[in-house]
C-alpha cells in the first residue's frame, strides 16, 4: 500500500478549499490602502493587545495615515491622523457618514435607533430635530445650568457619605438624572429601584466589564452568538434591551396622555408634538423612533460623562497639586459658597486646561463610533469602496507628537499660554467631528465643568490608604469605550 492510499482526499480538498476561501475573503480591492494581513476568520484581532487604538497608531509609521486592517473577515479602513479624519468626516462627510450593521448594536437597540441609523433622509431629519430640540429644552441655557447645579448639591452630599458604596455608583445617578430631566422632565431619587436597574443595564453594556468585552468580541465576530458563552451574553443583552424599551414605552404613553402642545415640558413632549404634525406613515417621526431616540440618549449620555469624571478623580488622587490649583481658582472666582456657571470658564483657565488635557489623555472613545462609506470615495489617493467600515483613530490624533510635545505625559499646563490664559486646541476631539459628532457634546461639557468645580469647591479627593491606587496610565476597554480601572478614593469636606 502506498503512502497516497492513506490520504483522505475529501478532507484535504475541503481544507484547501477553506484556505482558498479565507485568502479570497482577505483579498483587498484594487488601490485599497495598505496594511497588515491577519489570520483567517479573526483577522488582526489577536494582535491588537490591550489598547487596539495605540497599536494602530504605532502602525502608522509603517503603513501611513490611511491604512487597512482586517477586523474579523472584513477589511476596515483606519484613519490615523487629524488631517485625514478631517478630510473624510468633514470635507467628504456625505461619503463617510454611514453606519455599518453591527450585531452588538442590534441586540442593544432592537434593530432601531438614532445613533446606529444609517446616513440618509431619516437620520438627517432626526439629527436636525434633536439638535434644535435639545437646545430648546434647555441644553446650553441658564435653566439647564441650574438643573446641573441642583444635582451637584445632591451628588456632593452622597459622595461625602461614607456608606461603603463605590463612588461610581453615586456618580452615575447624578449624570442619569440630568439626561432624565431633559428627555422625560423628571429625575430619580438616588435609591429608586428602577433607576438602579437602568444603571446596571447601562454599566453592563458600556463599561469595562466581562459582559461588555464579550459584546465587543461579538460585534467583530457575529457568528459567535450561536456558541456558548456568547449565546447567553446575546440573550441577556436582548432581554435587558426589552426591559429598558418597555419602561421607556410606558413613560412615553404617560406623556402622551397629558400632552399639552402649548406647554412643551421636555424632549419627549416635543417629539410627540412633532408626531402629531407628521403624516401617519412618517419614517422619522413615529412612536418607535421616539422610544429608540430616548433610549440612545440614555445610553450615550450617562456612562460616558460619569466615566470622564471618574478619570478626573483618579487624576486628582495621583496629582494633588492639580486638584489644589483648581480649588484655588474656584476660591478666587466663587469663594466658598458661590455658584458655578459656564460664564466662569474664562476666569478659570487652569480648570479648563485640566479638563481639556483629561479629555485628550484619557480619551473615552479612542476609535469613535465606526463609520461606513455611503459611496465610493478617494482618500489620500486610495480608493475606498462603498460600504467599507471606517474607523477614525481619535487616539492617534490625541497622541500625535506633531501636535503635542511628549503626548504620553499628563500635562494640563500645555494648554496655557505665557500669560496663563487657556488655549483651546482644535486637535482635541473627544466628541469626534463632522455631521456624526456627538449630539450631546454641549451638555457633556457643561456637566463636566459644573460637576467638577462644584465637587472640588466642597470636597477634597484623597487616596484611600488601605486601597492602593491603580496607575492613571492604564485603562480597560468596554464594548467601545476606554474605561478607568476600578479604584476607591475618599471625599473629605473642605
Amino acid at each position: 500500500m502506498t503512502a497516497f492510499e492513506y490520504i483522505d482526499y475529501p478532507t484535504v480538498f475541503s481544507g484547501v478549499a477553506a484556505f482558498m476561501l479565507c485568502c479570497y475573503l482577505q483579498k483587498r480591492p484594487k488601490n485599497f490602502p495598505p496594511g497588515p494581513h491577519g489570520l483567517p476568520l479573526v483577522g488582526y484581532i489577536p494582535f491588537f493587545g490591550k489598547n487596539p487604538a495605540e497599536t494602530l497608531r504605532q502602525m502608522k509609521e509603517k503603513y501611513g495615515s490611511v491604512m487597512s486592517v482586517p477586523f474579523g473577515r472584513e477589511n476596515w479602513v483606519v484613519l490615523n491622523d487629524f488631517d485625514v479624519i478631517h478630510e473624510a468626516l468633514v470635507k467628504q462627510s456625505e461619503k463617510f457618514s454611514g453606519r455599518p450593521h453591527n450585531i452588538a448594536y442590534e441586540l442593544i437597540s432592537k434593530g432601531g435607533g438614532f445613533l446606529n441609523l444609517d446616513y440618509g433622509p431619516i437620520w438627517k431629519a432626526l439629527h436636525k430635530f434633536g439638535g434644535l430640540t435639545l437646545r430648546g429644552v434647555g441644553v446650553g441655557k441658564k435653566e439647564m445650568e441650574e438643573n446641573v447645579v441642583e444635582e451637584t448639591k445632591f451628588l456632593i452630599e452622597t459622595l461625602a457619605t461614607q456608606n461603603g458604596q463605590p463612588f461610581q455608583m453615586k456618580l452615575t445617578p447624578a449624570v442619569l438624572n440630568i439626561i432624565s430631566r431633559i428627555i422625560l422632565g423628571s429625575r430619580f431619587e438616588y435609591n429608586d429601584q428602577m433607576m438602579k436597574q437602568i444603571i446596571e443595564i447601562l454599566r453592563k453594556n458600556f463599561e469595562n466589564s466581562p459582559h461588555s468585552r464579550m459584546m465587543g468580541t461579538l460585534s467583530l465576530a457575529p457568528i459567535l452568538r450561536f456558541i456558548p458563552p456568547f449565546r447567553n451574553i446575546a440573550k441577556v443583552t436582548a432581554d435587558d434591551a426589552d426591559f429598558l424599551i418597555e419602561y421607556i414605552r410606558d413613560t412615553i404613553n404617560e406623556h402622551e396622555a397629558k400632552l399639552d402642545e402649548l406647554d412643551i415640558r421636555d424632549f419627549t413632549d416635543a417629539f410627540l408634538s412633532e408626531i402629531r404634525k407628521s403624516h401617519k406613515d412618517d419614517s422619522a417621526f413615529n412612536k418607535d423612533q421616539l422610544i429608540y431616540f430616548v433610549r440612545d440618549l440614555f445610553n450615550a449620555g450617562t456612562t460616558t460623562t460619569s466615566s470622564t469624571l471618574t478619570w478626573a478623580f483618579l487624576a486628582f488622587a495621583h496629582y494633588p497639586k492639580y486638584q489644589e490649583k483648581i480649588a484655588e481658582e474656584i476660591q478666587e472666582t466663587l469663594g466658598e459658597d458661590g455658584i458655578t456657571s459656564m460664564k466662569h470658564r474664562n476666569e478659570m483657565p487652569f480648570t479648563c486646561a485640566f479638563i481639556q488635557e483629561l479629555m485628550r489623555h484619557r480619551l473615552l472613545a479612542p476609535m469613535s463610533v465606526i463609520h461606513k462609506t455611503t459611496e465610493e470615495a478617494t482618500l489620500n489617493g486610495y480608493t475606498i469602496p462603498k460600504d467599507t467600515n471606517v474607523a477614525p483613530n481619535l487616539w492617534a490624533v490625541h497622541f500625535d507628537p506633531e501636535h503635542f510635545e511628549n503626548p504620553e505625559e499628563f500635562q494640563p499646563e500645555r494648554f496655557l499660554d505665557r500669560d496663563g490664559k487657556f488655549i483651546k486646541s482644535n486637535h482635541v476631539i473627544p466628541f469626534s467631528i463632522g455631521p456624526r459628532h456627538c449630539i450631546g457634546e454641549q451638555l457633556a461639557r457643561m456637566e463636566i465643568f459644573i460637576f467638577l468645580t462644584g465637587i472640588v469647591q466642597k470636597l477634597k479627593v484623597v487616596p484611600d490608604q488601605e486601597k492602593p491606587l491603580p496607575s492613571f496610565f492604564g485603562g480597560g476597554y468596554g464594548m467601545i469605550t476606554y474605561e478607568p480601572p476600578p479604584f476607591d478614593v475618599i471625599f473629605e469636606r473642605r
